[in-house]
């Protein structure tokens, strides 16, 4: 064991901690490892069992196990510059027999593998076919004859062989070997760690403490389950996700009830107001949006600023909702802002507002990035003296020279658009103004009161009367002459048809589109009227394009992904997505419902090449499911969290050890727990600590807990 060191604690910059110097921090520093504490809490992403470690001879085909070994020769088959050789390496031990190693695509191994090389090797057992010799194909290894300036060799064998082994994502140079290294070296110079977790409740729940669950996540005891450990459920891991889940429940519990006792507008909700609302609508509400109207004008009239989130599939009647809201501004003196992530969408929007609020003499306003600068001036005037009640935009609206007379509601579109920053500047256009934050794409309640922590959540579970479900079905582009048939049919009983390129470039997504557009227009159907709508059209070509397909002139709409959102045309019938397979799940969902919202049976088509596990499983799922919870769930599970919210724009925290699908079962737990300690502590110390803690620890990993 080394000597303890004095000056290392959690605080440390991992610069001064010995093997590490500033190139390595610097590295260290792309994971987000800036202190010894960031470094503890990097959890490995598995675990290998090589408590089997045999000689050569020991060895039998079929088996795992791990062997230590010289290498006696090693070449690369093939291109070493373009890295798609077989590199094969012959390994010798203290028996004297021969195990050949092959790698695929190996040419980066050539500098690694140099006579001398002392390896550990981790791999199936197999028989190569041609030579009759053990074999192990693309094994694990760890080069023991250590190059790192530490001259910690013994140990470090002893670290990566003969024992369960953590395996850590590398940063940069920064090996998994490396990792193992280095916090084997820290969690043996550092004292043992207090733990904050309240002490009744880590009773109760019967957790190991935090420096015994620390030590075990990283250098798991000998026998420990490997089944356990790769599935992140052994107590250790169990006590170090719950607590990490509970401190971030903490964080947004405190900001929440802080922010409710921030002064804000309190809405009157008279009859005068109801009135107006019941003149407005254009047909009678469901039940969920009776329900979440009530939600929301409750919020507020209370006296503090209204802080919700509004969930609900697509074509659920979110929208109308939001109308609702803004007529109770409205009616009492205050201005509403509506901010949209694409044009097409604000366009959208400004065109419903401004049919609906017609007869209520209210004066909607557009702003967006295509606005002339004499029409962007005019109109933030406009805003300003207070003749608009309602200003429709994009990130236009949020500029800094934008200035409101007197905004009481800030509604936001798409929340996992739009960063949070983007929201807090529409709100800080006010002083404390209610927000309602409007999503498409739902996710399970528990992530979602994470996700979106600091807002109370309603959701829309119900779509309006009539509507029946779309029927969605797949076809391979070599039968897509019967889409056309499809569509053919369906044009000349007067209903009309999306065909969406959702190709990953604009630019050639608008190439793809304009192509199939003169296809489609010239070759497949002559006498129908096709249009053509993508992202690089100017904004009053798009209106016109959506103009004409909503009144019907057009019945063919060739449209890049640009319409995922907002547009509502009721006698389009037939939703074609080309080269679905190349597109996320919530995304498919979002097209397909630009169908279905009139009262006749609606078709999406999706069209595929050829399919991967991952997109087969995506167009399954949208095929058997018009669930958007489910799709959500899924798409979940298949994209992961980051790239499902988007993390760096959504505002959901980096979590290091929990994730929010693999454990949502802690989370929930966690939740109650941290909302119970937050609203009823044990004792005012107890919470003042906590609130500590929070405040040194965990307010710069999670930034957006801001705990006062």
């Amino acid at each position: 064991m080394q000597p303890r060191s004095s000056r290392l604690d959690t605080s440390t910059p991992l610069k001064y901690v010995k093997g590490v110097g500033p190139a390595r921090a610097e590295m260290l520093e792309t994971k987000g490892l800036v202190t010894v504490e960031d470094l503890l809490a990097y959890a490995p992403f598995r675990y290998e069992d090589r408590t089997n470690i045999k000689t050569i001879a020991q060895l039998a085909p079929g088996e795992m196990a791990t062997v230590v070994a010289d290498l006696q020769s090693a070449h690369l088959r093939g291109f070493r510059r373009r890295n798609i050789g077989l590199f094969e390496a012959i390994f010798k031990d203290a028996s004297k027999e021969r195990l050949l190693t092959k790698w695929f695509h190996g040419g980066y191994l050539v500098d690694r593998f140099l006579p001398g090389v002392r390896a550990a090797l981790y791999g199936k057992i197999e028989l190569d076919n041609y030579t009759g010799d053990l074999l192990m194909m693309h094994p694990e290894f760890e080069i023991l004859t250590s190059d790192d300036s530490d001259g910690d060799a013994a140990l470090d064998a002893s670290l990566h062989t003969g024992r369960i082994v953590p395996v850590y994502e590398a940063a940069g140079k920064v090996t998994t070997r490396a990792f193992r290294s280095l916090v084997h070296r820290v969690l043996e110079s550092i004292a043992p760690l207090e733990d904050d977790l309240p002490a009744a409740l880590r009773e109760r729940l019967k957790l190991p403490d935090r420096w015994t669950a620390i030590r075990s996540l990283h250098f798991p005891s000998p026998g420990t389950d490997l089944r356990l450990l790769n599935n992140y459920r052994t107590p250790a891991q169990w006590r170090l996700i719950f607590e990490e889940f509970f401190w971030l429940e903490c964080g947004l519990s405190l900001k929440r009830a802080k922010a409710r006792l921030q002064p804000g507008i309190s809405f009157e909700l008279n009859e005068r107001v109801r009135e107006k609302i019941k003149a407005m609508l254009p047909f009678k509400p469901t039940g969920a949006q009776k329900r979440v109207l009530g939600e929301i004008a409750e919020d507020m009239k209370a006296p503090h600023p209204m802080s919700r989130l509004l969930q609900g599939d697509v074509g659920s009647g979110k929208t109308l909702v939001a109308a609702e809201a803004a007529v109770i501004a409205i009616e009492n003196g205050y201005q509403a802002a509506v901010l949209a992530p694409t044009e097409i969408l604000a366009s959208q929007h400004y065109f419903y507002f401004k049919n609906l609020f017609q007869k209520m003499g209210y004066v909607p306003a557009l702003l967006t990035g295509s606005n002339t600068p004499r029409e962007k001036s005019q109109l933030k005037k406009l805003l300003a003296q207070g003749f608009v009640h309602i200003g429709i935009g994009t990130h236009a609206l949020i500029e800094e020279d934008v200035e409101w007379k007197k905004l009481g509601l800030a509604i936001v579109d798409e929340q996992h658009r739009f960063g949070v920053m983007q929201r807090l500047r529409l709100v800080s256009k006010a002083k404390h103004p209610d927000v309602l934050v409007m999503t498409a794409t739902p996710i399970p309640r528990t992530l979602a009161l994470t996700i979106y922590g600091d807002l109370d959540i309603s959701i829309i579970d119900e779509l309006p009367p009539g509507r029946q479900p779309i029927e969605t079905r797949n076809v391979t582009d070599d039968h897509v002459e019967s889409v056309y048939s499809f569509m053919k049919q369906q044009i000349a009983q007067g209903r009309q048809a999306y065909v969406v390129y959702p190709v990953i470039e604009e630019s050639e997504a608008m190439k793809a589109a304009q192509q199939m557009y003169q296809h489609l227009s010239q070759k497949v159907f002559p006498d129908i009227r096709v249009g053509l709508l993508h992202g690089k059209l100017k904004a009053d070509e798009k209106e016109t394009a959506m103009d004409q397909f909503r009144r019907g002139d057009v019945k063919i709409l060739v449209s890049t992904t640009v319409i995922e959102v907002g547009v509502d045309v009721p006698n389009a019938t037939v939703m074609v997505i080309e080269q679905a397979e190349r597109f996320g799940l919530a995304q498919l969902h979002q097209l397909r419902g630009r169908v279905g919202r009139g009262a006749e049976q609606s078709h999406c088509i999706l069209v595929t090449g050829k399919l991967g596990d991952s997109a087969r499983e995506r167009i399954r799922t949208l095929v058997d499911s018009s669930d958007g919870f489910y799709i959500a769930e899924m798409d979940l599970k298949l994209r992961g969290p980051g790239e499902f919210f988007g993390t760096k724009q959504s505002g959901l925290p980096a979590l290091r050890i929990a994730n929010i699908i693999r454990d949502q079962d802690i989370l929930e737990l966690a939740r109650g727990e941290a909302q119970a300690f937050i609203t009823n502590p044990p004792t005012p110390e107890e919470l003042r600590r906590a609130v500590t803690y929070l405040r040194e620890h965990w307010q710069r990993r999670y930034g957006l807990v801001q705990v006062g």
